[in-house]
């Protein structure tokens, strides 16, 4: 029998004592609401951090917001209908508040988060390690076409959109001299993009194997020499000061990876003023940036190399089995509920 006939499904719930894949109620979903069978889930870095006790989070919840998914049930007034395939933001805006009013929903003053909240809170079903997942009203739902596989399309609603923002933040691309520190999913979904912006892009990671995968994007091997923009995308301190370094008359460094605390990095004002350089912070995105990177995806999903990027998916009875480092060739482990 159906999971959703038996108003029944399965998920993975983790705590402090492991993850357990238990069978929760199914919810009617609301006004706005919608409830998605989930396809399959990318397992992102940050959720490897929580269960390796590097990041805080609610406890028990139940983890992930890559996802891929089709629409199985909607409440009056919801954006999709049921049969689309949709993938959805990170972010739960309220759109009333002053940052929201503000263009900055992902920063929303009640910002709730798919992924990220409590299991015994009044979102039980949030993550997408998952059957069945409930989105609220506020999070942003883009379809995507049939001919975009899931592998492909599952990031979109966090790597790929993130760097959608960090790319609007650089600016113009064409031509440009473009160096990208840190080659995971982030960084190498980066330089395809920036490639297909007409780019000219260095990579720098100290892996060799994720050098070659984002070779296979469109990058070329680190120089050394000066740059017009760069991309951290790493959250390294020394790699931080190194590109701030070598940024051109003009030029600007978008931050993107620095989600931890770190050490400082030492700031020459009088070099910024005399650069005319530009330094700016991206932290998540907002949803015009999740429907560019369903956009990019379609336009790509045939050109670049983007099954080298994700695992063979595990069922969800296995999901132990991924929530641990993977190999360095190896960007995105995944589940398939």
């Amino acid at each position: 029998m159906d999971t959703l006939t038996r108003r029944l499904t399965r998920a993975a719930i983790w705590s402090a004592d492991g993850v357990q894949v238990r069978e929760v109620a199914l919810p009617d979903p609301g006004p706005g609401e919608l409830v998605v069978r989930v396809r399959l889930a990318t397992v992102c870095g940050s959720d490897l951090h929580t269960v390796s006790g590097r990041r805080p989070a609610p406890s028990p919840s139940i983890l992930g917001h890559e996802a891929v998914g089709h629409v199985v049930a909607a409440g009056p007034g919801a954006e999709q209908e049921i049969g689309d395939r949709i993938v959805w933001s990170v972010t739960a805006a309220c759109g009333r508040c002053a940052r929201c009013r503000r263009g900055f929903t992902a920063k929303c003053e009640q910002v709730r988060k798919v992924g990220h909240e409590a299991f015994t809170g009044d979102w039980p079903l949030s993550g997408g390690y998952a059957e069945h997942i409930l989105l609220p009203a506020g999070v942003t739902t883009v379809p995507v076409p049939d001919s975009v596989p899931d592998a492909v399309a599952a990031p979109a609603g966090c790597a790929t959109a993130t760097v959608m923002a960090v790319l609007e933040a650089a600016g113009d691309m064409a031509g440009r001299r473009v160096l990208i520190c840190g080659a995971g999913m982030l960084g190498v979904t980066a330089v395809g993009a920036s490639t297909e912006r007409g780019a000219r892009v260095e990579i720098s990671d100290p892996h060799p194997q994720r050098r070659e995968l984002a070779s296979r994007f469109g990058a070329g091997p680190d120089t050394g020499g000066p740059v017009d923009i760069a991309l951290d995308f790493s959250g390294s301190s020394t790699a931080v000061a190194a590109a701030l370094s070598r940024i051109d008359l003009g030029g600007t460094l978008v931050l993107a990876g620095s989600v931890t605390p770190g050490p400082t990095v030492a700031l020459d004002p009088e070099a910024v003023v005399r650069g005319w350089l530009t330094i700016t912070g991206v932290h998540n995105y907002e949803p015009r940036h999740l429907v560019r990177a369903v956009e990019f995806l379609t336009r790509t999903h045939r050109t670049l190399p983007w099954n080298e990027l994700v695992a063979a998916p595990v069922e969800l009875t296995a999901i132990g089995t991924v929530l641990a480092p993977t190999p360095r060739n190896v960007l995105r482990a995944s589940i398939a509920p």
